[in-house]
């Protein structure tokens, strides 16, 4: 079955390989374009099967016209937090009045993702997915980190399972709700974390991510981090790490040192590392989370300063009740346009083929030939729209 998507006033591939198409701003953009998807078994994933102007387009099945509108690359939301109960509003109103942030609601969370029952947890998640799949998002990431207990983070692991393949191991989120802070109880929480957590955890999981924030008395060092980061990576899992979010630190220097595909929020960094970053490009993404910055008012990461330096920038919501309750890709592109000093074409690049990246997928983030087709549709003629009207729900998933 072959269907033509026809109409298409601007087609922004991130293909930097597409035969006449407008390579000079990254996008690979062709204009009065069409696209034909289709598969070939019904238990077989809908592909891209031709790209290209319209004028040449071939013959299909039956046709779709889109009346003139934008399409891109479905969003990657390469880092998000979505299994957990519970409501922290007034946290956000607090830090409105200038409460500043530093890991510790976190436990609230905790408390009530527990008491929560599976079916529960599932119909939480299962709405969040649906309202990022509503705004144009076909790829997440999806994080455990609000169990703190073998038991919890299995099954938060189990549940983000059934509606991703991203899923990643957190138990290195912060120490659990009651744990003091000797060296001796941080010490076992974190044998817990490398030992029976990790083993329950492993067969659920892709990715293991820690957050190192030593400027947080909740979050963990450069030495509990590595050690963390080093029994998932010796049980088969993929590194990743939380870092920089809070203040200067090692987190960069650890993600870079230990290979991981991303290090995520880099709001302070020195110029080592910058460098260190620039030196790993290909290999560590910097994820940026400007949702966080604007939840909690703290200081923009400069994306400026990494893009010209040749680091691969991602963006990625950090979709989470604390820090970032917004599922909105359109919302973090008008964000690094307006405060982070991306271009449009930079920003919409970075919530595509970066993220994709900062997954460590090539199949994803562009419009290829033979990729599937995970495609959005803007209410616009133009990717320009989506900073252009921050607040507007111009984007969505392209259902065929």
């Amino acid at each position: 079955m072959a269907i033509l998507i026809t109409g298409i006033a601007e087609l922004a591939t991130c293909d930097d390989e597409l035969e006449g198409a407008d390579h000079a701003d990254g996008l690979g953009l062709l204009h009065d374009a069409a696209l034909v998807v289709g598969t070939e078994h019904e238990d077989v994933a809908t592909t891209i099967k031709w790209v290209g102007p319209a004028t040449g387009a071939p013959a299909a099945d039956w046709a779709i016209d889109l009346g003139g509108k934008a399409v891109l690359p479905g969003f990657v939301d390469s880092h998000s937090h979505l299994v957990y109960a519970g409501d922290r509003s007034a946290e956000f109103a607090a830090r409105m009045t200038g409460q500043r942030y530093d890991g510790g609601g976190i436990a609230s969370t905790v408390s009530a993702t527990r008491a929560a029952d599976d079916d529960t947890l599932r119909a939480l998640l299962r709405a969040r997915v649906d309202e990022m799949r509503a705004q144009g998002t076909t790829t997440v990431e999806i994080k455990s980190g609000y169990g703190l207990t073998v038991h919890d983070e299995t099954r938060m692991l189990r549940l983000a399972g059934e509606v991703t393949d991203e899923v990643t191991f957190l138990g290195g989120h912060v120490l659990p709700p009651g744990t003091g802070r000797s060296a001796g109880e941080r010490s076992a929480y974190v044998d817990l974390v490398c030992g029976r957590m990790l083993q329950a955890a492993t067969p659920h999981a892709r990715w293991v991510d820690v957050f190192c924030e030593p400027a947080s008395p909740h979050a963990f060092d450069e030495d509990e981090a590595r050690t963390i980061l080093a029994a998932g990576i010796a049980a088969g899992l993929l590194p990743r790490v939380h870092g920089n979010q809070l203040a200067p630190g090692p987190g960069v220097q650890l993600a870079v040192e230990l290979g991981a595909a991303s290090v995520d929020h880099c709001t302070y960094l020195s110029d080592a590392d910058v460098d260190a970053l620039a030196g790993a490009a290909g290999t560590t993404v910097a994820t940026l989370l400007p949702g966080v910055e604007f939840s909690t008012r703290s200081p923009y990461p400069d994306a400026r300063r990494l893009l010209d330096a040749g680091v691969d920038v991602a963006l990625a919501t950090d979709c989470n009740p604390g820090t970032c309750s917004s599922s909105s890709m359109s919302l973090m592109i008008a964000l690094a346009v307006r405060e982070m000093g991306m271009t449009p074409a930079e920003a919409v690049c970075a919530a595509t083929l970066g993220a994709a990246k900062a997954l460590r997928r090539d199949d994803i983030g562009r419009v290829r030939v033979g990729g599937p087709a995970d495609l959005a549709v803007l209410d616009a003629p133009s990717y320009l729209h989506l900073p252009y009207r921050p607040g507007v729900p111009l984007a969505r998933t392209l259902e065929v």
